[in-house]
Order: structure tokens, then sequence, then C-alpha cells
């Protein structure tokens, strides 16, 4: 069948096999232009590795340090007339990449807060690997359903303590307007905790020392963000933030039992960056639109990819102690933060409107980069072809 782009929202709804695969052989092909990784990781687990920062983690960890590698996900395959989400395209063209570079690529599709998930995780990594020297945790979901209480738990985006109004855009229409969340009660602040916290990312590292499938050496990551003023009611002071904030606890819990056996945990506060969950966030896409604009001029512009490389090669894996800030945490959304940058995307958030929003923030570039994420946009692909699904 011919695929073309149908959005819905903010999510497109088909994905292109062709150009998923195109996409992650971009991010290979950046990888290997930097050259090898010294004292990379080996034996990879990447829990949410089919798309955004999971899987910029594990072509990183694979094709910068010939990682073997097991991906977590939980995506859908093709149906009859529909395409697989992007993500299970994705699996498959890394997946088959890793293969021809002799690595081994193993993968889990199923609800990773699950015990049953994690159950067959283990024994997986028992069989074909043994133990794990870094462990990624980039989940990114609405809802979990808990493993021992059975509770259904549903994320929120929405701030904390009172309503916030503030600019938004359209990136279909280009029409700048006001929108207020309303603030979250006691429940939401909790439930986005549950989902988006820490106590998950726990429960699988204490489940791989249980078992002892963690190398003595052993890394773990966690994906966080910070943000500028603009975005701050919403996210890091908003329910996201107190999510982020039990993750970061979790981190330095986490670290401090770790260190004992030469391991370490850590959160990595990465660049704002247009990914599926992200371009759900009221105000963030117009923050994204005008950041794209300034960090592309001032050539700083970094996709997914970019930022895991950096945070492997200048960071976790430089044979030196890790940089972290007062709060222990890694920051490589230090481009995105600098005082010149920040400044000017102050300034032209001020300004925007429907009328100049196309002149002066990248809406386009936000809107191609938005739909690259299923396939689509990506050079040297027909996308009038018939393709298979």
């Amino acid at each position: 069948m011919v695929i073309k782009p149908k959005v819905r929202g903010f999510v497109c709804i088909t994905a292109h096999p062709q150009g998923c695969a195109a996409h992650v052989q971009e991010q290979i092909d950046h990888v290997k232009a930097r050259g090898p990784l010294k004292n990379g990781p080996k034996n990879v687990l990447v829990i949410g590795a089919s798309t955004g920062y999971g899987l910029a983690s594990r072509i990183a960890s694979a094709f910068g340090s010939a990682a073997n590698t097991l991906g977590v996900f939980y995506e859908r395959p093709s149906e009859e007339g529909r395409p697989a989400t992007p993500g299970w395209y994705n699996t498959i063209a890394f997946t088959h990449a890793a293969h021809k570079a002799g690595l081994k690529a193993l993968n889990i599709n199923g609800d990773a807060f699950s015990d049953e998930i994690k159950r067959q995780t283990l024994d997986m990594i028992k069989r074909e690997l043994g133990p794990i020297d870094l462990v990624v945790y980039s989940l990114a979901s609405p809802r979990r359903t808990h493993p021992k209480t059975g509770l259904v738990h549903k994320s929120v985006l929405k701030p904390v303590g009172q309503s916030y109004t503030n600019k938004t855009v359209d990136t279909d229409k280009g029409i700048v307007s006001d929108i207020t969340i309303e603030p979250a009660n006691e429940t939401e602040i909790a439930d986005t905790a549950a989902v988006m916290g820490g106590e998950d990312w726990e429960i699988w590292i204490e489940a791989l020392e249980k078992e002892g499938l963690l190398a003595p050496n052993a890394i773990t990551v966690a994906y966080s963000y910070v943000g500028p003023a603009v975005t701050q009611p919403v996210y890091r002071s908003g329910t996201i933030g107190a999510a982020k904030d039990h993750l970061e606890a979790t981190a330095k819990k986490m670290d401090a039992r770790l260190q004992k056996k030469g391991g370490r945990a850590f959160v990595s506060v990465n660049k704002a960056l247009v990914t599926q969950s992200s371009s759900a966030i009221p105000f963030i896409p117009l923050y994204f639109t005008i950041l794209m604009k300034v960090m592309k001029a001032k050539g700083l512009h970094e996709d997914c990819i970019h930022q895991m490389i950096r945070l492997f090669a200048e960071c976790l894996y430089t044979g030196k102690p890790v940089p972290v800030d007062s709060e222990g945490r890694i920051r490589v959304d230090d481009l995105e933060m600098r005082d010149d940058v920040q400044s000017e995307v102050a300034s032209i958030w001020e300004k925007v409107t429907s009328e100049n929003v196309k002149d002066i923030a990248d809406v386009e570039g936000y809107h191609a980069g938005f739909l690259k994420l299923f396939g689509f946009g990506v050079a040297n692909v027909d996308y009038n072809a018939d393709v298979k699904i």
C-alpha cells in the first residue's frame, strides 16, 4: 500500500516502514561518523527502547561501543490495511542493522511495568547475555497498572497549586492562542508520580541485582528535563515535575547503594526535543518552535542521537568522574540553557503571534521533525511507492 501521514491531534496514526528504517540508519551513521566509544558498555538493557531517547541510547551503545543490547518496549505490529507503530518499524530496522554488524539485538514486546515482562527479560539476559553493565530507563507511558495493587494510574499534564495561562500554538494551522490549564488535585499528582517517577526504575534494578545480573561496575541512567521559566508551571513545577523529583530522589538512593559495588545511578537532564510524548504537553510545542529557530541559527541544534552521543562520550564513559550539577544530575541540556539562547527565546516568546509565528519561530522544522518520528520526510525514500506494511 501507499502510506501517507494521517495526523490526529498530537499523534500521527500512520507510520512508514522504509522511512522509519531510513531514520534509524541516519542515526547509526551519526554514531559511526563520531568513531568508536572507548571503554563503553558491552551488555546493555534499554527499557523503553523503540523511539526517542531510548532508541538513540540503544543505537549509540551498539554502534558506538559494539554493545549487545536487549530492548524492552510496547509496540503494535501491523494489521490488515493498517501499518504498525513507528517503534515497531524502528526496532526491526535496528535489529537487522545490529545483526549485520555481528551484534546481538534481543527484543521483548510488552508492558515493562508488569512482573511478567520483567521475568521474561531476566530469563533472556541469563540465557543470551550475562551481566548487564548499562541499564537505560526511558519509558514514556500515559498509564501504569501497578503490578502489586492492580490499580491503574494515569498521568496528567497539569500545573500544581493554581491554574496557568500562557501561549500555545497549533503547529498544523500556525495559530497562536492563549490556553488555561486548571491545577491537578492530589490524586492526579500522586498518579503521575506513580507512572513517571522512579518506583518502576528501582524495581527493575532491584530485580537485576537479586538475580546477579548487574555487572559490578554497572551504570543505570534515566532521563529528565528541567526547561526554562516559561514552561515551569506546567512542566517542572507541575505534575510532571513532581514525578521527575521522585525520579531524581530515586536515582540518589540507588546511586548510594550501587556505589558500594562500583556502580552508579544517574539522571540525565536532556535537551527539549520533538518526541511523541512532548508534543502532547501544552505550551511546549511553541517553545520548541522558537528554541529550534534560535539554536539552528547559532549552530547548536541537536537531535536525540546527538544528545546520546554526547551523554556517552562526554559524560558516562570518559574514564573520569561523571560531571554533574549541584543536584547530582548530568546536564546535556547545557546548550539549550545557555544564557544567550534563553534570552533570545524569551524575547521571541513575548512577540510571537499567529501573524508572525512562521517567520520568527521554526514551525516548519517542528512539523518536519514530528513527521520524521513516524518515518515521513526522510531523504531518499519514495513515498509514492507501494510498500509492504
